[in-house]
Order: structure tokens, then C-alpha cells, then sequence
């Protein structure tokens, strides 16, 4: 039951953040909740009473990343202070455009961020489970896999297979028993594919 709808850009101020709660396709930016995609503005009453306002686009199964959405992502490149991503889904929905994503060094770890050693934790072409913490700037989201829940998820040995966790910071080759270091996630039954 929508009372109100009106077309809006991205970035642009939708509703004060204390008069209703944010919903899809928007984000909080001081005090207002603003749109993160171009489309209809809907403000609605959910079955609780409480006043929401949501952005719908045109394109309906486009999924855009936002704060706290949970993403996989493929390892692109790995620097000293930053790891390059690929965002290839979000809330477990494939998108039809990839966008990318950055953890900087002091997001990878809850603890212990001074000692994280990016190489240690994460090599090009592993998929990981990470979420977004900021909208970040034009080029990248910007990613976190601060939880025990977070990290990588697939990782390919140098021999061509895949590695099997060992414990949260090594994963290990099957084929040839080499040890190599990661920030590895502990997987959750419910963010396993089922085959």
C-alpha cells in the first residue's frame, strides 16, 4: 500500500532518518536516507507500524551492494595495504554486472589489525564472503571481513586444487599437503550451496 511515490537520482535526499526507516535501495548519510540507485521513491507502513521508504528501480532484479550486505568477491589484486576485489554477488543474488570492492589492511581482522600481513591473508582468484562497510568513492565499495564468519571461502593451491580450511588462518593443499596462509571464513551451514 504505497501513499507516495516520486522518481530520484542516486545521492539524493529522500527522507529525514528520523521520521521513517531506510529500506531497499537507500543508505543513512547524515540524518537523511538518501537513494543509492535512480528509480521510484515508495513510502509505506509495514505490518509492525513502522513508516519505510524504499527506492525501486526500473530493473527490477538489478541488486546494488549496500552498508552491512554480505558479498561474494574474487581476489584481484593484493598490495601491502589493500586487497582489489570483484563483487560477483550480493545477498546471495549473482549480479549481471560485477562491481568492485577494496579491504583495506585494517579491515580484515577484528583484533590484531596493526600485524595483518595482506599477503598472508589473501592471493588473487580467492573467493571470499565479506561485507560492505561504506559506499566508498566512484571506482570501489568498501569491504570488511572483520567476523570469524568473513574471509575466504575458495581458495586454488598452485597445484590446480582446491584447498580445504585447516584452521583460521591456513588452508592446505590435498593433492600436495602444502600449508598456505589465509584469513579463512567459517562458513555457516546457511551460506553453503546445497547441490
Amino acid at each position: 500500500m504505497a501513499t507516495d511515490i516520486r522518481i530520484c537520482i542516486p545521492g539524493e535526499r529522500i527522507a529525514k532518518a528520523a521520521e521513517c526507516k531506510a529500506s531497499g535501495g537507500t543508505y543513512i548519510s547524515n540524518g537523511y536516507i538518501c537513494a543509492s540507485l535512480a528509480g521510484a521513491v515508495k513510502k509505506y507502513t509495514d505490518e509492525n507500524g513502522d513508516k519505510l521508504v524504499q527506492v525501486k528501480s526500473k530493473f527490477e532484479d538489478s541488486v546494488i551492494p549496500s552498508i552491512n550486505s554480505l558479498v561474494r568477491a574474487r581476489v584481484t589484486k593484493v598490495t601491502p595495504r589493500f586487497c582489489k576485489c570483484v563483487i560477483l554477488t550480493v545477498n546471495e543474488v549473482p549480479l549481471r554486472e560485477p562491481f568492485h570492492g577494496l579491504i583495506w589492511r585494517q579491515d580484515v581482522r577484528a583484533k590484531e589489525k596493526d600485524k595483518v600481513e595482506m599477503y598472508k591473508c589473501f592471493k588473487s582468484g580467492d573467493i571470499i564472503l565479506a561485507k560492505v562497510i561504506s559506499l566508498g568513492d566512484a571506482l570501489s565499495y568498501l569491504l570488511t571481513t572483520a567476523e570469524n564468519e568473513l574471509g575466504v571461502v575458495v581458495a586454488t593451491s598452485e597445484a590446480g586444487s582446491t584447498m580445504i580450511p585447516i584452521s583460521w588462518c591456513e588452508m592446505q593443499c590435498p593433492q600436495t599437503f602444502v600449508k598456505e596462509h589465509r584469513k579463512v571464513a567459517r562458513v555457516q551451514s546457511q551460506y553453503l550451496n546445497r547441490t
